[in-house]
């Protein structure tokens, strides 16, 4: 018995010691704890008593290695991602991924199923999930959800039966030039009201034009405007909406981020412009009610995450500058996804270009927080080409062969290519480009065109920065990158040797989802992710360098420059709306003529055998 007490009590002499450097700063989980017991030598072996807690506490560390957590909804043009992270360290634990539809009814019209995306969601969100509890990590860790979303995108619903009332008009979409044309001619002698309250030009680009569209040819959303039933919003509104409640109580919102970008926003006041809907004649109630980018907006109503708050919103692109961290004024990311887009952090101020680039919301972290602007380049086709290759022109079978080809070649062997798919976005707003392969000789294979390509992304971000450079008046030193394109090195290479400065990229690619975690966590009543500098957690980048001399790089970029100037002013005649003519649109004028003349001397001939 005396021994038996003698060895309990240097047993709890070692546990009272483990338990009070359990109890220093440094030791702040059940995992921490259990650590330090081991470490000082406490085991069920050394101290029987033990063996019950011990086991608790390890079956207790397994649910509880990780801090609160947040989860982010990242619906792109081509996929809707969810991904969940640790608030603590940033940590990625869990994600996946649904790839979405495209369709194409007629040239240049691009739509998605604003119900399918919607069903994307629900089953990202379940499978990550799923994926967490496999690694016995307890799901109601997950405090928050963000959501960050492809922008311009335009969808109407029926807010009394929650089904939409059309496909959703996807921001590539091009259907609406003569729209544009005509709210052109509206705009009163050489004053742009609508870019000085907008940023924006008047473009197809944008949800206000694609709006006015619907409305002046679709019946079913006419009369549902006239019965007030319709409700519009970008994939945001309509997500949360749904997310919220739909029909039963969803909250019908948006953030400032995505309203700059309808057209309908006056990023000075952060409110709908009514003189901007007027223009573009758009009833102001069917729009969402504007928010910041981080507040809780409702609770979630159904799926694993039923009662979670959704309280981070971003349009994508401020997402990955929010991810990117890029709060300091000058600095700037730049996103190679389906289209490429450079922003540039320029504060609490709003600077206008003149160098082709927009002016947009960068976020607004709080309802009582200031928002910041930024300056953005916006290329339409970058990752899109990736695709163009695999699914039409069929030269690759996946994206990653691009970079298998590309380094076989080594060099485009003088061809160029501008996928100017949907016209070119910034710096020169021209709708009537279309994509073109030039240069060509009997000695161009696929290798070579995967090389132009890559090229292509990285001459049209060459445009911009220089844009950039000349409205900021300070050249970047260095340029911070994410996106899936990313992940090509060859890619990131002749990105840096064409900029001829650095390029950064965070070994973390996610970060326009870390960016909606990040506004969500953060929100006022949640509080679980911390955005002062000194609690950011640090982020491993990978660097390129500059490889090539500058004037190589300068003769690749002029020839480029050539070629873009040729793509010009491939779409002469207006295209009808309906796409029933389109045919005869693109007949040359000596067929008429040719088949005019054919008809008469025919119907003279048949006249003059009758007499």
């Amino acid at each position: 018995m005396e021994r038996r007490g003698a060895g309990l009590g240097r047993g709890t002499n070692r546990l009272a010691e483990a338990v009070r450097q359990a109890a220093a700063p440094a030791h702040s989980s059940v995992s921490d704890w259990l650590l330090c017991l081991l470490q000082t030598g406490i085991t069920r072996e050394t101290v029987p008593e033990l063996q019950i807690p011990l086991t608790r506490l390890m079956a207790a560390s397994k649910q509880t290695a990780v801090g609160p957590l947040v989860g982010a909804v990242v619906q792109g043009t081509n996929s809707t991602r969810f991904l969940v992270f640790n608030s603590k360290t940033s940590e990625l634990l869990s994600h996946h991924r649904v790839e979405l539809t495209q369709e194409y009814p007629q040239e240049g019209w691009v739509e998605q199923d604003p119900k399918e995306i919607l069903q994307s969601v629900y089953e990202c969100i379940a499978r990550a999930c799923e994926k967490l509890a496999g690694v016995n990590i307890d799901i109601s860790n997950i405090k928050a959800v963000g959501v960050s979303n492809q922008r311009e995108t335009t969808v109407i619903w029926d807010k009394f039966t929650g089904e939409p009332l059309y496909n959703a008009v996807v921001w590539l979409d091009l259907r609406t030039q003569s729209t544009v044309e005509s709210l052109s001619k509206k705009i009163p002698g050489n004053s742009n009201f609508v870019k000085s309250k907008t940023g924006l030009p008047l473009s197809t680009y944008f949800s206000a034009v694609k709006l006015r569209w619907m409305l002046d040819n679709l019946r079913p959303i006419q009369k549902a405007v006239e019965e007030g039933r319709a409700l519009f919003g970008t994939i945001d509104s309509w997500l949360i909406w749904c997310m919220t409640g739909g029909v039963n109580g969803g909250v019908h919102c948006t953030d400032v981020t995505n309203a700059s970008r309808t057209m309908l926003f006056n990023i000075h006041s952060l409110e709908w412009d009514k003189e901007l809907c007027d223009f573009f004649e758009i009833p102001m109630n069917i729009l969402p009610n504007v928010c910041s980018s981080s507040e809780i907006y409702g609770l979630m109503t159904s799926g694993a995450l039923e009662g979670v708050p959704i309280s981070g919103c971003l349009g994508d692109q401020s997402a990955a500058l929010v991810g990117q961290m890029c709060f300091q004024e000058g600095q700037a990311k730049n996103t190679y996804g389906t289209g490429c887009f450079l922003l540039c952090n320029t504060g609490q101020k709003c600077v206008f270009s003149e160098h082709g680039l927009l002016t947009t919301v960068a976020y607004k972290l709080g309802k009582k927080k200031p928002a910041c602007y930024a300056l953005e380049g916006s290329v339409a086709i970058a990752g899109a080409v990736i695709r163009w290759l695999r699914d039409k022109f069929e030269i690759i079978t996946t994206a990653d062969e691009v970079e298998k080809l590309a380094k076989e070649a080594g060099t485009s062997y003088g061809c160029y290519f501008v996928p100017a798919f949907s016209g070119l976005y910034a710096p020169y707003w021209e709708p009537s480009a279309r994509g073109i392969i030039c240069g060509l000789t009997q000695f161009t294979n696929k290798c070579h065109i995967a090389f132009a390509t890559l090229e292509a992304v990285c001459f049209q971000t060459r445009e911009i920065v220089d844009a950039m450079n000349r409205d900021c008046g300070i050249p970047l030193s260095h340029l911070q990158v994410d996106g899936g394109m990313t992940n090509n090195k060859i890619l990131m290479q002749l990105q840096a040797d064409i900029l001829r400065i650095p390029i950064v990229k965070s070994v973390m690619p996610e970060t326009t989802a870390l960016g909606a975690a990040m506004a969500a966590g953060a929100a006022e009543g949640v509080d679980v992710w911390s955005l002062e500098p000194e609690d950011m957690s640090a982020v491993l980048m990978e660097r390129y360098e500059p490889q090539i001399q500058a004037t190589e790089s300068e003769i690749r970029y002029s020839t480029w420059k050539r070629a873009v100037m040729k793509s010009m002013g491939w779409v002469t005649a207006k295209a009808p709306e309906n796409g029933n003519s389109a045919v005869f649109s693109c007949l040359p004028l000596g067929f008429f003529i040719v088949t005019s003349m054919t008809l008469l001397i025919g119907a003279r001939y048949v006249a003059s055998f009758e007499e």
